[in-house]
């Protein structure tokens, strides 16, 4: 075999060897590419989404709250605002929504003083808004109103005293007749005084528990 014969065999035989050698390699290792995965392996499982979802308020839910001033018809005009605080949790579903003590705030709806002898004092309020975590959040609620005390009894003494003052004054002057006239006179005079004055207020006391319920359910967003 001459010389030239058996350098070409020999550059051959690597050829074939490096080609050998290239077909057996890694594919990622010659293109820097990462294998594809496995059509058959299992895929790791995605968390689940931990966002937190709305949650509804039934129309009907009473909530109780605790006056923090005195509301009055003899100071407090319709249209005021007032504030309170929950005296218990709103809670649906077993998750609480607005935590005991949550300062919620009202309005005055009707502010009357009442009319002279025959009118009474009457003052009705009602929710507006409630603090649900860090948010104000406008509700809807029924309304709670509260009369005064009736006074008749009150009239009805201050007006007999007015009659028996004129009955006693009139027998003094003219005997019997002058009783009677006397009797009118300070009848009338007794009604005068009742006429020119009010009726008792209408009062919600501060720290008074009052109860409401919505009037439309409410729909309260995640924060």
């Amino acid at each position: 075999m001459n010389t030239r014969f058996r350098t070409a065999w020999l550059v051959t035989a690597i050829a074939v060897s490096l080609a050998g050698c290239s077909k057996t390699q890694d594919p990622s290792a010659v293109t820097g590419l990462t294998p594809a995965p496995d059509a058959a392996s299992p895929k790791a499982d995605s968390p689940l989404s931990s966002k937190p979802q709305a949650v509804t308020i039934d129309q009907g839910t009473p909530i109780k709250v605790r006056t923090q001033t005195t509301l009055s018809t003899k100071s407090t005009k319709t249209g005021d605002r007032f504030t309170a605080t929950l005296v218990e949790p709103i809670i649906v579903d077993g998750k609480v929504v607005a935590q005991g003590g949550s300062p919620v705030e009202g309005r005055v709806v009707n502010s009357d003083p009442g009319g002279r002898v025959k009118g009474v004092a009457i003052l009705s309020v009602r929710l507006t808004q409630l603090r649900v975590g860090g948010r104000e959040v406008e509700i809807n609620t029924g309304v709670v109103a509260r009369r005064a005390h009736t006074t008749k009894r009150k009239d009805a003494t201050e007006v007999g005293i007015g009659a028996g003052i004129g009955a006693a004054i009139g027998a003094i002057a003219g005997g019997g007749q002058g009783a009677a006239i006397g009797a009118a006179s300070g009848g009338a005079a007794g009604t005068g005084v009742v006429l020119a004055t009010h009726g008792e207020p209408a009062v919600f006391p501060a720290e008074s528990v009052l109860t409401f319920k919505l009037t439309a359910p409410l729909t309260v967003e995640p924060g």
